[in-house]
This record gives structure tokens, C-alpha cells and sequence, in this order.
């Protein structure tokens, strides 16, 4: 979601071209629904490292760009594919791509989209909306909460969301608990002391367009530090999310009331720690809903 405003730029740039976008099957839905994408071309490997090839078919590529970082990794990967053209940051592992300066202290969108400029390229990083799918939405005006994350240092604790689930059921919200693959176990945690069957929930991963329905037609999104949370930015829902090894400076949503960054300032953490960042910590359930309650655009029930 991060490179989506990139990517849009390239559809611009390149009206007439086919746009592949490589990378792991999963991303195709949202990628295709983003209207910047032809095709994905399925392409992964263990702990998000650079796939050790790609399974190119026909012709060299006219134009490859490196959305992935600024290494000679993700470089050499591309350079195998003969491009006519090789967009990416300058490194001093590729000498012979004459790119910009890579700059660790920037947010993702801004990264990718000042990539393309330096190549002529115009993109927004703020392009980043997505059309509402044409499906209904399974729990229409429900705060979603998402308590899953990739990395145990993102992911606040079960008994604090539930805290937030069981705050905003008295307040008479409508809930929607949602949850990946293999985290029912959470979800759980997250619905002990709530009243049966007072909290809508989705487990195992919804499809595409009935998660984007759900997200579209929600009230307000709170999740982690995770795509769920850029998906609510996508879709324009107010949104609370919860930072902690990462600073919202760097992945956190554009500027303005609708969505809430919670985060204590501190040094940085490990993105993919196994434990709960210290400063993901300190933000406190009572935090998350004084944001929800003071947003001015959550209707109240």
C-alpha cells in the first residue's frame, strides 16, 4: 500500500505499457484493485529477503523499477531480466545505476514516489484512495478492531484490545473483530469478558473485497502498525493506530484528524522482534478510546 501511490505514478508515466507488478501472490487483490497494476507476477522468499529469481516469461522488460529497496540485491535481481531501463536508488554495490541517494529517515510513500521524480517520473505520495468494492459490507458501522501484526514488536497485547472491545461495547458501539490465518487463539483472548455474541467476528482472513467492504463501511479502524492500517487510510475510514519499534514519521498515515497515530517518542526497535516494543507498551487502552471518542468524525451510537 505503501508503493501505491508510486505505482500509479508509473501507470501515468507509461499509459501505454503493461504494468507487472513481482511480488507475493497474496498482494494481487489489493494490487489489481489499486488500478496502477496489469498483472502480479508471484514472486517471494522467507523473511521478506529479495526472491533468488524471477519467473520472467517472453521479452526483457522495457522499464524495471526497484520498489523493493536500495541494495544490489533487489538490483541484480532486476538487472538479470536485460531491461531497457533500470530505475532505482544509487548504491555502492551497483556503481553503473545512476540513481538518487537512498535516505533512511523518510517515510515509505514519499521514498518511492521522490524515486520516480528523480527519473522524470511525477507521483503523489497522498494517491493513495481506493474504489469501495461493489460488495456489502458484513458489519456495516462497526469499529473494526485488528489486533494481529506480522511481528510480535507490533503487536499490542490480546488483554488490551480487549479492554478497548469491551470499552467501546459500552458505549454501545457495534464491534468487528477481525484476524488472519492462524490467529483464532488471539481473537479469543481479545473476546474474553465480552458478551457472546456481542462482537461481530472475522477469523481466518476475509476476501479481498468483503474485507475492503468492511473497511469502507466502518465507523473507525484501530489496529497496530500493520497494512490493515493502511488499508484503512485507502478506503478513508478514521482510523487509531497503535506505534511502537517504528515511528509514525516513517509509515504512519498522511497528516490531518482522520487518522490517529498513537506513539510515546523514543529511540527506535526491531520492526520484526518477537516481543511487544517498550514503547508500543506505554500506550494504554484508555488512550486508544479517549482518541476514539475525541475523533470528529466517529458518529456516536
Amino acid at each position: 500500500m505503501a508503493g501505491v501511490p508510486a505505482l500509479r505514478g508509473l501507470r501515468r508515466g507509461f499509459p501505454a505499457y503493461e504494468i507487472v507488478l513481482a511480488a507475493p501472490e497474496q498482494l494481487a487483490a489489493p494490487a489489481l484493485a489499486s488500478g496502477a497494476v496489469d498483472r502480479l507476477l508471484s514472486a517471494s522468499a522467507p523473511g521478506r529477503a529479495v526472491p533468488a529469481g524471477l519467473d520472467w516469461q517472453g521479452p526483457p522488460p522495457e522499464v524495471a523499477v526497484d520498489l523493493h529497496g536500495n541494495g544490489p540485491a533487489s538490483h541484480r535481481l532486476l538487472q538479470r531480466l536485460r531491461p531497457g531501463r533500470l530505475l532505482a536508488f544509487a548504491h555502492p554495490g551497483t556503481p553503473e545505476i545512476a540513481g538518487p541517494a537512498w535516505t533512511g529517515d523518510e517515510h515509505e510513500r514519499t521514498r518511492w514516489c521522490r524515486l520516480l521524480e528523480w527519473y522524470g517520473i511525477p507521483a503523489d505520495p497522498g494517491d493513495v484512495r481506493l474504489p469501495v468494492p461493489g460488495v456489502a459490507s458484513p458489519a456495516p458501522g462497526a469499529v473494526v478492531v485488528h489486533p494481529g501484526a506480522d511481528s510480535g514488536s507490533r503487536r499490542w497485547p490480546a488483554e488490551r484490545y480487549a479492554s478497548v472491545v469491551r470499552g467501546l461495547l459500552r458505549r454501545g458501539h457495534r464491534v468487528a473483530l477481525t484476524g488472519g490465518p492462524g490467529e483464532d487463539e488471539l481473537l479469543d483472548r481479545v473476546l474474553d469478558g465480552a458478551p457472546d455474541g456481542g462482537v461481530d467476528v472475522f477469523r481466518g482472513g476475509l476476501p479481498f473485497d468483503r474485507l475492503g467492504a468492511l473497511f469502507a463501511g466502518a465507523a473507525a479502524v484501530v489496529s497496530g502498525d500493520t497494512g490493515i492500517a493502511h488499508l484503512a487510510v485507502a478506503y478513508g475510514v478514521p482510523s487509531v493506530t497503535l506505534f511502537g519499534p517504528v515511528s509514525p514519521r516513517l509509515w504512519g498515515p498522511p497528516p490531518g484528524t482522520r487518522h490517529v497515530a498513537l506513539w510515546h517518542p523514543g529511540p527506535p526497535g526491531d520492526p520484526h522482534g518477537r516481543e511487544p516494543d517498550p514503547q508500543l507498551l506505554r500506550i494504554r487502552p484508555d488512550e486508544v478510546l479517549k482518541a476514539l471518542s475525541d475523533h470528529p468524525e466517529v458518529a456516536r451510537p
